[in-house]
């Protein structure tokens, strides 16, 4: 598949998941955007626009583009915002909200160092401007709150880390999937004086957080 091939993928994939999802033009736009092709490895790339997840190695994967796409339209940003994301992967998923809130204002952690120093050198050479820590996203960037919103890629068992939650503003907003195995249920948590409100958007599939 040749680049002119994969612009047509991705316009596709943004019209299918306009007809699918309650998304915004900005986050379809960010979709569109962002080269997926490129934070794959080599033998998925064939697959990088397929509406699925796909594995990145490590036992971990890269979500499927509805879900990136929903949980970006849960978190409610804007240029400016500052987000913080547990969970780098492959990139893919900060390189789509870095399009909305523009450079330097998404800071993600990734335990995995393989996965953290892929997806820092492939971020920054496709251009965007993301600050990746390998960590264990309730330590990273404590320094850095608080933020505008956060959310994991990966399956808090219980419930959000306090840790995470206590870096976000009162009325910002975590997006999380929470629970074990066929569990989970991906939830919005709104940060308030006194504690948070809690949405439950359904039910979903991440990995495990480590």
């Amino acid at each position: 598949m040749n680049d002119a091939d994969r612009a047509v993928a991705r316009r596709e994939l943004v019209s299918a998941l306009r007809d699918r999802l309650d998304a915004s033009e900005p986050v379809l736009s960010a979709i569109g955007a962002v080269p997926r092709h490129e934070f794959v490895p080599a033998a998925q790339r064939a697959s990088a626009y397929a509406d699925r997840p796909l594995p990145i190695g490590h036992d971990q994967t890269v979500s499927a583009p509805h879900m990136v796409a929903l949980m970006t339209e849960l978190l409610d940003v804007a240029r400016g915002d500052r987000v913080f994301e547990v969970g780098a992967g492959c990139g893919y998923h900060a390189a789509v909200v870095a399009e909305l809130v523009g450079p330097g204002n998404v800071f993600s952690a990734e335990r995995v160092p393989e996965l953290a120093a892929d997806a820092r050198e492939r971020l920054a050479r496709l251009g965007y401007d993301v600050t990746v820590a390998t960590g264990d996203g309730r330590e990273a960037f404590a320094d850095e709150a608080p933020f505008d919103a956060a959310y994991l890629t990966c399956a808090a068992p219980e419930a959000v880390p306090d840790a995470i939650v206590d870096r976000v503003r009162t009325g910002g907003r975590v997006v999380a999937p929470v629970g074990e195995d066929r569990g989970q249920r991906l939830v919005r948590l709104t940060v308030r004086e006194d504690g948070v409100d809690r949405e439950d958007r359904g039910g979903v599939r991440f990995v495990p957080m480590r």
